[in-house]
């Protein structure tokens, strides 16, 4: 993404999801994967902040999929940037873990920076998802959703994407309060073992 606003400047944003929508989609999917691992307890992160990322970027991208006209708009290369700096920030700590040495900087940066930057992330998709409405509402298909019921009824799925935004919200919020116990826990406990050593 970045080579391609280096070479094509403002141009290059018109593209940018046909360019990384096929990777960012697979890498998403098998995000999927993180989940089970700290399940089975491979991974010792907690659950439900992971659970909510996961879940926020698989929504986002199904919305991005089925509406071609938004796909160009500049908040998804910043929010395809911004979900990229999280990983950038996670996975390098976690490739120190598995190998046995965990670095306290490394753990620090991870720590610390992974909260502003969920943040930003969670408040563009936000946005994001606040400026599908229009694009929803006017797409062929995808106005309503029949749900079956005792008697059938019509959901539209502005409304649904609507509560998605409300479940965004608290779930950020809960995540970001668990990220926040879990950084001074692993910091704590990083202390303690230097402390003894």
């Amino acid at each position: 993404m970045t080579a391609r606003f280096l070479s094509f400047g403002k141009d290059a944003q018109v593209g940018t999801f046909y360019f990384v929508a096929v990777m960012m989609g697979a890498c998403q999917l098998l995000s999927l994967l993180e989940l089970f691992h700290i399940a089975d307890g491979f991974d010792e992160c907690r659950l439900f902040p992971r659970f909510m990322q996961v879940m926020e970027r698989n929504v986002l991208l199904f919305l991005l999929i089925s509406l071609e006209e938004f796909q160009s708009k500049p908040i998804v290369c910043v929010q395809f940037y911004l979900w990229n700096i999280l990983g950038l920030l996670r996975y390098p700590h976690r490739l120190f873990c598995v190998i046995g040495t965990p670095y306290f900087k490394m753990l620090w940066v991870h720590q610390t920076l992974t909260i502003p930057v969920y943040l930003m992330s969670a408040v563009t998709e936000g946005i994001s998802i606040f400026l599908m409405l229009p694009y929803l509402s006017e797409s062929d298909g995808t106005e309503s959703v029949q749900l079956k019921v005792p008697a059938p009824m019509y959901m539209y799925s502005t409304y649904i994407v609507m509560g998605w935004i409300l479940l965004l919200i608290l779930g950020s919020s809960i995540t970001v309060l668990l990220l926040l116990k879990e950084r001074k826990e692993n910091l704590e406990s990083w202390n303690k073992k230097l402390n003894k050593d």
